[in-house]
């Protein structure tokens, strides 16, 4: 499909708008403490909306309502506990990065376990963050080759390019402000297209709402050959109950707020411990609707094709075509010529808001936590600066070349996709920072042996679940961060009794050092 000219030029601007705030910011960077953390002078309205755009992502914009459209609203059940895990965060961890004035998320770890942990929660977090922005990259890129007609591959390299440009150059703030910008894009567009959807339906959203409810499309059911399933609320790790899928939720965001450097950054970044607490209520008070609505767009869409057939609609919910490219075609089907423009924008927004955030980060790690610690302690600043520019230009590219590896990658949506990848790659990072913030300082070996006993797990799970080895795993992919969680912490009270004369060297010599 060919865009419009006023439907090309809405584009156009936006791109030379994000591209234009990155040459601009770029005149701030002198230091790496302008690049990382902005010198630490952003409001908390700023860092709230910044933390939207980088967790609501193309998973929300794309994924979210292929759930909708194909399932029913399971998958959001477990973003219902963020606001206890935004308590959490705004009374443990949040208060303990700021009081030690630290610049990344691993930097605690040492202080807890020594620096081989350090360098271990480092390189988890930039291999993690690598699947993540691959992921989110594939994601827009089947919007752009639907718009396009070029292939998925060049979209792919088109668009990770073009975010790692602002990026790269403009730093932190680039990043932060860009977040802002495209937070609103995101929530605009959305409401654009179901505001079509509503019009053309003949008995707008009272319609959406009775057949949704006859389908059941609105409820917390597992959805099982085109039908739904009720789901029980019981404790099982061999399907997803309500039980467990709260259990998850409550792990991965208490994992997003204790150790991912994209959400920590942003804590260090504010101007006062104050306003850093008022960002993380911001964004979980606008995130959770924001995914509701973007659940509820997907719903909408099912109502819109039963009532008006197509054979994209048909074939997505048979399973012959995946659901993340239903609000394409209904974006390229359905909107009127000088909303395609901006409806387009947003979704690149919701990719651009994440992918530039985790590129920052990434960078961040790089060079604050291994290259700075480990290799050149003692470099002029602005020789890390330009170091944390090839980090960043380096991670676009790892992005790129993940984004088209996936392209072969078969499952049932792609925040299926994720959410497995994530748990895999993820494992026990959460139970690691749970000790370090209520056990008395471990010894690495201590550490080393949660550490190992999970990796052993998340070996074989991996080994199971791809058929390289004979077996069948006792629980549901989705659960395997809980289970790796908690051997992590078995492993590092084990550990604690296994080197107890470690333990009391180690306790001496942190308290030397510090």
């Amino acid at each position: 499909m060919n865009l419009s000219p006023i439907d090309t030029l809405s584009l156009i601007l936006y791109l030379a708008g994000m591209l234009a705030l990155g040459i601009f910011f770029s005149k701030r960077q002198h230091s790496t403490e302008s690049y990382f953390l902005g010198n630490r002078q952003f409001s908390g309205w700023v860092i709230g909306l910044s933390l939207v755009g980088t967790s609501i992502s193309s998973v929300t914009f794309l994924a979210y309502p292929a759930d909708g459209f194909k399932t029913a609203w399971l998958r959001y059940l477990p973003n219902l506990v963020l606001p206890l895990v935004a308590l959490a965060a705004i009374f443990i961890f949040l208060p303990i990065f700021r009081r030690h004035k630290l610049t990344t998320a691993y930097e605690y770890l040492e202080l807890r376990f020594g620096p081989s942990i350090r360098v271990y929660g480092a390189t988890a977090f930039i291999i993690a963050q690598i699947v993540r922005i691959s992921t989110i990259l594939y994601l827009v890129a089947i919007l752009l080759h639907e718009l396009t007609g070029m292939s998925t591959s060049a979209c792919i390299m088109i668009a990770g390019f073009f975010v790692a440009a602002y990026t790269i150059i403009g730093g932190i703030d680039a990043v932060i402000w860009t977040d802002v910008i495209q937070t609103v894009i995101l929530i605009l567009g959305g409401c654009l297209v179901l505001g079509i959807v509503i019009q053309k339906l003949p008995g707008g959203i009272y319609q959406i709402f009775q057949v949704a409810t006859e389908h059941q499309k609105l409820s917390l059911s597992e959805w099982n050959g085109g039908s739904p399933k009720t789901i029980r609320w019981d404790f099982s790790l061999l399907g997803k109950t309500g039980t467990m899928m709260l259990l998850l939720g409550l792990t991965n965001w208490l994992t997003e707020y204790s150790s991912n450097q994209n959400v920590v950054q942003r804590y260090l970044a504010a101007k006062s411990t104050q306003e850093a607490r008022k960002a993380v209520w911001i964004c979980t008070l606008t995130s959770l609707p924001i995914w509701a609505f973007y659940m509820f767009l997907g719903t909408a869409l099912y109502v819109f094709y039963l009532q008006f057939p197509s054979p994209m609609a048909t074939e997505i919910l048979e399973g012959t075509q995946k659901a993340e490219r239903i609000l394409p075609w209904f974006i390229l089907q359905e909107l009127p010529t000088g909303i395609v423009g901006i409806v387009i924008a947003a979704a690149l927004a919701a990719a651009m808001s994440s992918l530039d955030s985790s590129i920052n980060a990434i960078s961040t790690v790089g060079i604050h936590d291994l290259y700075r610690r480990h290799f050149k302690k003692s470099l002029p600043d602005s020789d890390y600066l330009k170091m944390a520019k090839v980090i960043a230009a380096l991670s676009s590219l790892l992005m790129i070349a993940g984004a088209i590896a996936i392209l072969n990658t078969e499952t049932k949506t792609l925040q299926d996709l994720a959410t497995i990848l994530v748990s895999l790659l993820g494992g026990g990072l959460l139970g690691l920072y749970l000790i370090a913030l209520s056990v008395d300082q471990c010894p690495p070996k201590a550490a080393w042996t949660g550490i190992g006993a999970t990796m052993i797990f998340t070996a074989y799970t991996i080994a199971v679940k791809n058929n390289w080895i004979e077996g069948t795993l006792p629980f549901d992919l989705y659960y395997t961060t809980i289970i790796a969680n908690l051997i992590m912490i078995a492993g590092i009270l084990t550990g604690k009794i296994l080197f107890r004369k470690e333990q009391q060297m180690f306790s001496s010599k942190q308290s030397e050092r510090h």
